[in-house]
């Protein structure tokens, strides 16, 4: 027992330094993309084209990596394959027109959808010796610590060098390659010592999926359907006349607050099991709702309390997907899960932005009610499933 929970902490610590380099190369990029695009030409058109496009690819395309991961075992090798496609975020630096840069944006969006169904599989296994909650609870936390570092850096980049963009992506560089270190110090360390499920002599598939995990999918789906994103709330916080740096702010404040989230919702979910959902689906609310009213003041409790239930998207949430399958079928669980996910963000994202655009309050109020009571509905009838 002492033997397995040892190599769950190394595999928390392993796999979250990982995550923490990759987060500061890809959050550090993801606030100046848009005007970096728009520097070289792109119309606001297009760029809100190909980053929903490449958000929504980002988590559909995990249900096809996540099937091929089980199918071929091969959880390592997509792991470091789709690390390694960040590079395409410094490469962004010698980018000289919008068509490369927009190449290079949806290239790293495919890289989160190619690692994701793998490293989570990789990782429920090699933290198996620990309740699944703390685990991927302390993973969030390390993964969000490089959430915030990555935009710090890239604004002080910005800062000194007078608002060079190739600057700033070009010294992403340098945690890009020291994620590259760390992933091969895990493939060394821990390669040998992931008990992975034996490849079964009949494929599992997608029909293997238990009926339970389809069900919370769907569940997840409608709760991130009715939940605004982050972006629409810096929107919202940028139309109503905040400057750059505060919107900047209140990202980060967003950020930090989910790296407090994530493990405390960890820790409660082994104690208190899958009922702790129930909080973040209801809580999904009142972010949703408080954008439509008053001033800033309200769009800041918007993006902290939207800290607050994302950290334990990134944790709980993927903890109850390890906690409903099989293992040899959890690639595929982890892709089809990330798929609702994304697509119910993307349907969520439009109606959110059309109810902003026209002022439609009145319609936000019941669409939110209704699509987190269907949430809620549908988790309820996951309980008594394993």
């Amino acid at each position: 027992m002492m033997q397995a929970r040892k190599l769950a902490l190394m595999g928390i610590v392993i796999f979250g330094l990982v995550s923490l380099f990759g987060d500061i190369v890809y959050e550090g990029s993801r606030g100046i993309v848009s005007p970096f695009l728009q520097k070289l030409g792109a119309s606001a058109f297009l760029v809100g084209l190909v980053l929903g496009l490449g958000e929504f690819a980002g988590y559909a395309l995990r249900i096809v990596f996540g099937v091929l991961s089980d199918r071929t075992r091969a959880y390592w090798g997509l792991t470091i394959g789709g690390y390694s496609l960040l590079i395409a975020v410094p490469l962004l630096a010698i980018a000289g027109g919008w068509q490369l840069a927009i190449v290079l944006v949806l290239f790293e969006r495919l890289s989160k959808a190619i690692r994701t169904p793998a490293r989570d599989t990789l990782f429920s296994h090699v933290t198996k010796g620990m309740g699944s909650g703390k685990a991927f609870g302390l993973h969030e936390l390390m993964d969000q610590i490089g959430a915030v570092v990555g935009p710090a850096i890239v604004a002080v980049v910005l800062f000194t060098t007078g608002g060079k963009f190739e600057a700033a992506f070009s010294v992403l560089l340098i945690p890009y390659l020291v994620m590259l270190l760390v992933l091969a110090a895990a493939y060394a360390k821990l390669k040998d010592r992931v008990s992975l499920p034996a490849v079964p002599e009949r494929r599992a598939g997608l029909k293997k999926l238990p009926r339970g995990f389809t069900t919370y999918s769907a569940a997840v789906a409608f709760n991130s359907m009715g939940l605004v994103s982050i972006g629409l709330i810096l929107y919202r916080a940028s139309s109503l006349g905040s400057l750059p740096w505060i919107v900047a702010l209140l990202y980060l404040t967003t950020q930090a607050v989910d790296a407090v989230s994530a493990p405390v919702a960890g820790y409660a979910y082994d104690s208190v099991g899958r009922k702790l959902l129930y909080l973040p689906f209801a809580l999904s609310i009142l972010p949703s709702t408080l954008i439509f009213f008053g001033g800033l003041e309200y769009v800041v409790a918007s993006a902290v309390l939207f800290g607050v239930i994302y950290g334990m998207h990134e944790s709980i949430y993927r903890a109850a997907v390890a906690d409903l399958t099989r293992p040899e079928v959890r690639g595929s669980a982890y892709g089809v899960f990330h798929t609702l996910y994304g697509l119910g963000f993307m349907i969520g994202g439009a109606v959110f932005g059309l109810f902003l655009d026209r002022g439609l309050v009145y319609l936000a109020v019941p669409y939110v009610v209704l699509t987190q009571a269907l949430a809620i509905f549908l988790l309820r009838k996951t309980m008594h499933n394993r």
